[in-house]
């Protein structure tokens, strides 16, 4: 069979996508290599998504697929390995080669992580990735963002205004972020700087309670109480196995306009793996409708 759509990823961007298309009447068919739902499936509140006061990631996910199958959309849990561009596009997977008139790429990133015991414990129970998405379950809290570039001083920024203390860890004696973030990291009262310091371990029971950090000169340690932890230290797209075929930028994100169409005739990017200023749900929901209505009008 030769699908109408094949959608690579089922996160926000990649089921939005699903719903629009199936529910216009193409064949789709979405694979999935991990979880339905990606990132914000393991956030235990949303509630910036319009016209939802609060639901955990995990319902958002399963509506969301749920609504997506019921239009028809099929869904395969399998790793896409390699594509081969063509009039008819060739998806390879696990379990053999499908084919397409149009590939909706919506892989989304991956968080960098710290690599540390226990992190995935914790993720969900005091170690976020997003202050915007997560910063108020922590108001007039103490918290901790790790990182030294542009986001990790705009979501310390941010968490400065609503958050009691802010601890920004960093391993380096100076930040690669903008310097206008700098002047003003350095003008809020309630942001403390850790410079040369790394996070070495993480505590708690049911919920993040404290961290370990060490001077990385002289190795001396310290333990930091805190109510959350902002882990940004990048972002690492899931695009590698498209970097033959399309365009990608220097840090692999793949060049799509705002139509969400790539340099390649018939292949589109949503989501948070195209390159983008602002990468939140409400942005993935846009992309995935937007390129689902490219791809069906072609």
């Amino acid at each position: 069979m030769v699908y109408d759509i094949i959608i690579v990823g089922a996160g926000c961007a990649g089921l939005t996508a699903a719903v629009y298309a199936s529910r216009a009447g193409k064949s789709v068919l979405i694979f999935e290599a991990e979880a339905v739902g990606g990132q914000i499936s393991a956030s235990p509140k949303v509630e910036n998504f319009p016209a939802i006061k609060q639901i955990s990631g995990a319902e958002f996910s399963d509506n969301l697929f749920q609504q997506a199958t019921s239009f028809g959309a099929e869904f395969k849990f399998e790793k896409v390995t390699k594509v081969i561009d063509g009039k008819i596009k060739t998806v390879f997977t696990s379990s053999g080669n499908h084919e397409c008139k149009n590939l909706i790429i919506a892989t989304g990133l991956k968080h960098r992580k710290l690599g540390l015991e226990n992190e995935a414990y914790f993720e969900g129970k005091g170690i976020s990735y997003c202050a915007v998405c997560d910063g108020m379950f922590f108001k007039n809290g103490t918290v901790a963002v790790a990182g030294g570039g542009d986001s990790a001083l705009v979501n310390a920024l941010y968490l400065a205004n609503i958050c009691k203390k802010v601890y920004l860890i960093h391993r380096r004696n100076e930040f690669r972020a903008e310097k206008f973030k700098v002047d003003e990291i350095n003008g809020k009262a309630n942001v403390e700087l850790l410079l040369c310091a790394n996070i070495t371990q993480l505590k708690g029971d049911d919920f993040l309670k404290s961290v370990t950090i060490e001077d990385v000169n002289t190795k001396e340690k310290k333990t930091i109480e805190l109510d959350g932890l902002f882990v940004s230290i990048g972002h690492t797209p899931d695009n590698e196995i498209f970097r033959d075929l399309i365009k990608l930028d220097s840090a692999g994100y793949i060049v799509a306009g705002e139509d969400c169409k790539t340099n390649v005739d018939c292949i589109f990017a949503s989501g948070d793996c195209r390159a983008k200023s602002l990468r939140q749900l409400t942005t993935a929901a846009a992309d995935g409708s937007v390129a689902a209505v490219s791809a069906c009008s072609q």
